[in-house]
């Protein structure tokens, strides 16, 4: 690995660069025009020592999508030589260039929905998401149905019954006959996730359940799932609605509701009631005893003033 390649990975010395290296800028150029596309080396940027007689000149890049990159072209000379020879060039990335991410495993950068038509995902062997479907021994305890005891005394007995008996000793041929063949199942991890992506995206913290007038739990269109998942949620079945054919909790809604043409409205008070019957008595003179008037002067009533 040359010095070109490593200088930004270790701490160099400053160092004051060989003269004769240094003046072969022209040399550096045709260099580096020779490994790139013409008209992309810049401008000369700087020359740096990375050691004894070896130093590396620094050009711009003009490549579109490689801004801040740099062409690096090394040279040097042997001891008492006055021939300056080329080392390498590289293509290198400056303090400000644009770099591409760090890599990702595919099984990291994998997100819902870029599986397409023929693509396949294995699933690992210790996948948290699943558990085993079945469990136990292959060969069935001795009071099984399918145990080779059993299965000569129903021969003797019944050949009608040891015919249409599953294969003897086979867990798998149990599960087959019970529509359980599912070497692996959902564990309690697995569905939790499940439900919390479900839940995110058609829930009630949604938008569109916020401004629904009822919930999917009371809609037509809900059909339920089986398993545990049903007390909590269905598949919507309106081909009108925003979730059409998702997993939809049971807190969603949307205004699709089944019964949003006939849902009951809030009730509103009574208006006020004016009785227009009846008259309402209103005294010409307050009270007496109501401390808001006098007793009327005799003198004033001789003089026939009121």
């Amino acid at each position: 690995m040359s010095a070109a390649t490593t200088r930004s990975r270790t701490p160099r010395t400053p160092r004051t660069p060989d003269r004769m290296c240094a003046e072969a800028v022209d040399l550096a150029r045709a260099a580096a025009e020779e490994a790139a596309a013409p008209g992309i080396v810049g401008a000369h940027v700087e020359a740096v020592a990375e050691g004894d007689r070896v130093v590396t000149h620094f050009f711009e890049c003009k490549e579109p999508g490689y801004r801040g990159w740099r062409w690096a072209v090394t040279v040097t000379r042997a001891s008492r030589a006055k021939n300056v020879t080329l080392d390498e060039t590289v293509l290198l990335p400056g303090s400000d260039s644009l770099l591409a991410p760090e890599w990702v495993p595919w099984s990291e950068r994998l997100r819902p929905g870029d599986m397409g038509p023929g693509d396949l995902l294995p699933t690992e062997q210790d996948d948290l998401r699943l558990e085993p479907g079945y469990t136990g021994e292959d060969v069935p305890p001795p009071n099984s149905a399918l145990s080779d005891e059993m299965a000569e005394h129903l021969d003797a007995e019944d050949a009608e019954i040891v015919s249409r008996t599953p294969s003897r000793g086979s867990v798998a041929a149990v599960a087959e006959e019970l529509g359980m063949r599912r070497a692996r199942v959902l564990s309690r991890y697995g569905l939790h996730v499940a439900a919390d992506r479900w839940d995110e995206a058609f829930g009630a913290k949604t938008p569109m359940a916020q401004a629904a007038p009822a919930s999917c739990e009371s809609c037509a269109f809900l059909v339920p799932l089986a398993g545990s998942l049903k007390q909590a949620f269905g598949v919507c079945a309106n081909e009108f609605s925003p979730a059409d054919g998702h997993v939809v909790s049971f807190s969603y809604g949307c205004g699709g509701h089944s019964e949003a043409a006939v849902m009951p409205k809030p009730p509103r008070p009574a208006p006020p009631v004016l009785d227009s019957m009846g008259a309402d008595e209103f005294p010409l003179r307050p009270a007496k005893d109501s401390g808001s008037t006098t007793e009327p002067d005799g003198t004033s009533e001789d003089l026939g003033h009121s």
